[in-house]
């Protein structure tokens, strides 16, 4: 039986990252978002600075965090210091878990333009996805140097998101070629109606 997705009051990864990095000490919004970027996290998830106080706020307001004071320094503007809440610490846990063990349906671009790729005659997609491929192996390349790199620097336990990122465009890279290659030969379940509708100018109706 699969296991139904919790409902939660906020669903943004922004908020889940505050929650991860307020559970190691406490501290303030701007603070957060320097962390954010040192730590190369907006490679990861989808950012928009602009709305970091206005998910701060949100979580204040749902318990998941609490202001424990404010300071200034020097001429800088008056800052206030969160911290998680026991609310914050099991839904940030809890949020955690569902993310890691339940797969969901995230709806990518590529796959969008796949699910239209008809509009264009199978010649051209064939070479647009060889172009796809070659920019793909490029960027493994490029990935798994800056892996390496990083390597040298820090234990493996934080560079598993690029792993995994190296990893599903590997495998993207090899579902092409292996699509390509039907394509090609002309083994692709219903090339011949797709070659027909474009050789009849898009119009299948017409004898």
């Amino acid at each position: 039986m699969v296991a139904q997705k919790k409902k939660r009051r906020m669903d943004n990864l922004l908020a889940l990252a505050a929650l991860v990095l307020l559970a190691e000490r406490p501290t303030h919004p701007y603070e957060l978002a320097q962390l954010l970027k040192e730590r190369g996290k907006d490679l990861s998830i989808k950012i928009k600075w602009g709305s970091l106080y206005t998910v701060i706020s949100s979580l204040e307001r749902q318990g998941l965090i609490e202001a424990t004071g404010t300071y200034r320094e020097g001429r800088r503007p008056q800052r206030t210091v969160y911290r998680l809440t026991a609310a914050g610490w099991s839904e940030m846990r809890d949020w955690l878990r569902e993310l890691i063990a339940h797969p969901e349906k995230e709806y990518t671009r590529f796959e969008g333009a796949l699910s239209l790729a008809g509009a264009l005659p199978p010649d051209e997609v064939a070479a647009l996805l060889e172009e796809r491929v070659a920019n793909l192996d490029r960027e493994i390349a490029a990935l798994e140097e800056q892996l390496e790199t990083a390597g040298q620097e820090v234990p493996r336990i934080f560079l598993i998101e690029g792993e995994y990122v190296v990893a599903m465009r590997r495998a993207e890279a090899d579902w092409i070629r292996s699509l390509l290659a039907e394509i090609r030969e002309g083994t692709l379940e219903g090339i011949d109606m797709w070659r027909e509708f474009h050789e009849r100018g898009g119009r299948m109706d017409e004898h």
